[in-house]
Parts: C-alpha cells; structure tokens; sequence
C-alpha cells in the first residue's frame, strides 16, 4: 500500500464533536459530547481527549480571540479543529507517522470535518436547531452517530479493492467513498500524500461548446417553467461532472457531492468501478491508520445509539440515514427512488427526499431524474407543494411532459463531444487546477496520477502544506488582497514540483521528464497555462 506496516501499526485517530455550552458542572461533563469515534473506547478516554481539545482551544483564545484555532502540531499527534457553529467543534486527532515527511495535510484533514458538517446540515439542519429541539441531547447525538459512522463506512458493502499499477512498482487500490476515509475490517483510511493532486470542497465542471451550451441552457428554463409560479432550482450532472447549475456555491457543492455518491449512473451501478475524480483514488491514497475499533458496548450505544437500528427499529426517534449505501433505484418514469425517508403516512408510498437549502434556509423536495448518463435534480419549495407527495407527483409528470424531449437532446449532444474518462490529461503533465472564487478544480485524472513516483507525490504534499501555511498568515495578516505566490521544489527523484497561486486561481503541477534546468521546468508551464488557462498563470 506504499507504506510499511511498521509505519503504522501504532497510528491512531480520535473524531469527536462537542458542545462548549454543556456539561459545565462537575458530574455534567459527558453531557458536552455528542459525537465520538471510536464509540467503544471507555467514556473516561473520551472526556480526557475532549477535555484536552477543549483545554487547548481555550488557550489559544488568549492570544488570538478572533480567529478560532485550526491545528496543533505536538510531538506525537496533530490535532485539527473545526468550529463547525458557535461553541460546537469538530476535533479530530491522528497520531504521527514514523516516516520523516509528513503522509497528510492538515487542511486536507480539516475539509474532512466541514465536509461532515455542510452535509449533516444540508439533511438535518444545524446541530443547535436539534439541540434546542431536544435539549436532553439524545436527538442529536442519534443523528450524529448515524450519519457519521454511515460517511465512514459509506462503500463498505461494496467491493474496495479496485488494483492498478503505481509507477514506483505499488499496489495503488481505489477507495470508493472518494477522499475521505472508511471502515475496512479496523483499518481507518485517511487522505495521503497521494491525493495531492485533488482538492476536496470543489465541483469538477464538463467542458461543452456553444451550441450544447445553449441547449443546456433552454433546458434550464423549460425545467423551471416546468414547476409553474413555484421558485425551484436544478442541478445537471453529465457522468460524474457538473454541466449546469441554479444553486449557491455552497449548496452546488452539497448538491453536487451527495450526487456523486449516490444518485449518478456510476453511484447506482453497485460494484462498477468509476473513474470520477472525486470516488476514484487509490489506497494508496488513503493512507491505513489503525483506528483502535472498540465494538460499541451497551453503554456507548444507550448514550449514542447505535447506527444499525432501522428508522422502523427506533421507536424512540426517527432518524433518516441517507448516506446509507445501495438504496437509491432508477424507477420505469426514470425519476430515481428511495425508501430512506419512510412513506407517506397513510399509504405505501415512499416520501420524496428533502435537504435544507444552506443560502436561504428552506426546506425544499429533492426530485432526481436519470436519462442514460444524465443526471437532473430539480428542487422544490416544501411550502409551495400544499397536498405533498400528490403535488410533487403533480410536478414530477409536468417535467416529463415538457422537458422530456429537450432532455434526451442534451444527453445525445454532451455525449458525442464526451472525451472519455482521460478527457483532461494533459501528456507530459500531472496537475491540478483550483478557481477558489468559484469552487471549481480540475485534475489530472487519478489513473495518471497513480504512474507518479512516491518521492514526487510527497514533494507536492510538502509544497501544498508550505503553499497553506503561507495562505494562512496571509489570512490573520488581513491582507486585503489575493497575494500571487509561486514556489518551486526540487524532488529526491529530480522531479520538479511547481505551485503558481494569482488572483484566486491556483495551479500545482508535477514534471517528472522536465530536464534539470529550472528554466525548461519554468517554461513547460508557461506552455501549459498558455495553451489550457488562457494565460492566467504566464509570468509575462
């Protein structure tokens, strides 16, 4: 897997998710923590590592009360921070590899918490809204242990070992569960070094001329007008990319990233490998961290509850798990189904899913429709369906009836100027491309990225980790404007490691066959930003 089991059979994480408002009195303090993994450790192990995180995050508020803390590096552990919403923090701690470059980037550890987060939100609402609902705090920590262990565990009944060949002669395997990490057997696999040439919290958009443009475009409008005198939005995803959108940024990327994983012709294929830049990866990828696994006893699962109890099973609460694998289906209409949102009370129809829009806070119907590799999710306000699930029935055939024959246009049009799963490579290059102001990136795709060398993969990691760091004092330094960086290192392998940062937009790349000038390095990317980013990244 690329690393040596010495070098991490003594690693371990901890993830914990805790509310600085509670537990305030002595006896109390188990009452402050609403999520932990591993649930079996003894409740005493967990208040310890809370109650340091806690112990850490308010003294660094001496010397920086307005910025939260991130990250703490000590000698044995990083720990990463996440101020998820006021006085509620994700905390997750890895122990240190032995190796002398770092396997992991802390920002990449930490897009993992805010990853949780927005999607837990987009389903559920905020953690304080369940708080409020149920102060006792049983409510929120069965919604918690659900979906959490459900996003770590994710693929876990589907196939995982996908192998291909790395060029430094390892076995590289694809993880299904795209770069964040799950349960295989008690392995806990987080991202590595290996996924340098990613960036988590971005959609991947699919590149299509005017003419498909414009067809896409007049299917956007025929889809709203669809939906009569009720706002909705739309989402359109060809394969595993974004064509079109009518959402925030912040909801596209929640929208887009559930899609991926579940509702995408790739996702519902059980057992088919996809080549998607974000499920596809390799195991390498994923670095094995030994997580400790405790089997949760009856005390841990009274206190969180456990996540293999059925909504049917809960008398107690209900608890939609939608992150649960292999219960989505393509019906005969071609709307995708599910039952993991109950039925309608009263009949045995199964209710139509629903998500909490993060720009305007609404509660709105998700609809899903599928034409070969086309994939449509149409919102709906919740209030402006009054006989729900007969009026979004209503809706759903008023789609069909209007949009059905642009739909099948556009699927045919993308489809003839489809490249393929390598669409994007660039020969000679191994790159990633990121637009910070509009949450786009574009990447070699992962099988390219597998023939890198391991000693050209942790100089990128490293570079990355510098190019970060660096951001980040410009962040607390409030600089008003976008600081233009560009560094480039030298590997052990004599590969050339190049990061270019200016005016929001970012550009990593690797060159392995770049001759031993740092001039014939400088000007191969000069080629590439000329030929691929307009420029944007050209010295001139």
């Amino acid at each position: 897997m690329g690393l040596s089991s010495a070098a991490t059979e003594n690693e371990s994480v901890e993830l914990c998710i805790f509310d600085l408002r509670r537990g305030q009195h002595e006896g109390q303090e188990l009452d402050k923590i609403l999520f932990f993994f591993p649930a079996g450790l003894p409740f005493s192990k967990q208040l310890s590592v809370v109650g340091l995180s806690e112990g850490l995050i308010t003294f660094t508020r001496i010397f920086s009360p307005e910025a939260a803390c991130e990250v703490i590096e000590a000698e044995r552990h990083s720990h990463i921070f996440y101020e998820v919403e006021p006085d509620i923090w994700m905390v997750m701690v890895v122990e240190k590899s032995n190796d002398s470059e770092p396997i992991w980037r802390d920002d990449a550890l930490r897009k993992v918490l805010k990853e949780i987060h927005s999607l837990f939100v987009m389903f559920h609402g905020t953690i304080r809204t369940l708080l409020e609902k149920e102060p006792g705090g049983g409510l929120i920590r069965r919604h918690l242990y659900s979906f959490v262990m459900d996003y770590l565990r994710a693929c876990k009944k589907r196939p995982p070992w996908n192998n291909c060949c790395c060029g430094n002669g390892e076995v590289a395997v694809s993880n299904d569960f795209i770069w964040i990490y799950y349960l295989v057997g008690k392995k806990l696999l987080l991202p590595s070094f290996r996924d340098c040439l990613k960036e988590q919290g971005t959609v991947q958009m699919l590149t299509i001329g005017r003419e498909a443009a414009i067809e896409v475009q007049s299917l956007v409008r025929v889809l709203e007008s669809s939906a009569g005198n009720m706002p909705c939005y739309s989402l359109i995803l060809f394969q595993d990319l974004l064509v079109s959108t009518t959402l925030s940024p912040d909801d596209t990327i929640n929208l887009f990233t559930y899609a991926v994983l579940r509702l995408t012709p790739q996702a519902l294929s059980v057992g088919v490998s996809s080549w998607s830049y974000l499920r596809k990866g390799n195991t390498a990828s994923s670095v094995a961290i030994e997580s400790n696994i405790a089997i949760p006893s009856s005390a841990s699962e009274s206190f969180y509850g456990s996540s293999e109890v059925s909504p049917t099973e809960d008398s107690q609460y209900h608890v939609v798990r939608p992150l649960q694998s292999e219960k989505w289906s393509k019906g005969k209409d071609g709307y995708l189904v599910t039952d993991l949102w109950g039925a309608e009370v009263g009949t045995w129809v199964f209710a139509t899913p629903t998500v909490w829009l993060r720009q305007t806070g609404e509660r709105m119907y998700l609809c899903a429709y599928q034409h070969r590799n086309l994939t449509l999710l149409l919102l709906i306000p919740v209030s402006s369906i009054a006989n729900g699930e007969q009026g979004v029935s209503a809706v759903k055939q008023q789609v069909l009836e209007q949009a059905s024959l642009k739909i099948l246009k556009v699927e045919e049009k993308l489809s003839k100027g489809w490249g393929g799963e390598n669409a994007y490579h660039v020969s000679g290059y191994r790159y990633l491309l990121v637009d910070g102001d509009r949450n786009v990136s574009r990447a070699t795709p992962p099988t390219k990225v597998a023939t890198l060398t391991k000693e050209s993969l942790l100089a990128m990691n490293k570079l990355r980790k510098e190019v970060e760091l660096e951001k980040s004092r410009a962040k607390l330094d409030n600089v008003g404007c976008e600081k233009d960086m560009e560094v480039c290192i030298r590997a052990k392998n004599n590969a050339w490691v190049i990061s270019r940062i200016t005016r929001g937009r970012e550009l990593y790349m690797v060159l392995e066959k770049a001759n031993e000038t740092l001039l014939y390095a400088t000007d191969a990317v000069e080629k590439f930003s000329n030929k691929y980013c307009d420029g944007t990244f050209s010295l001139d």
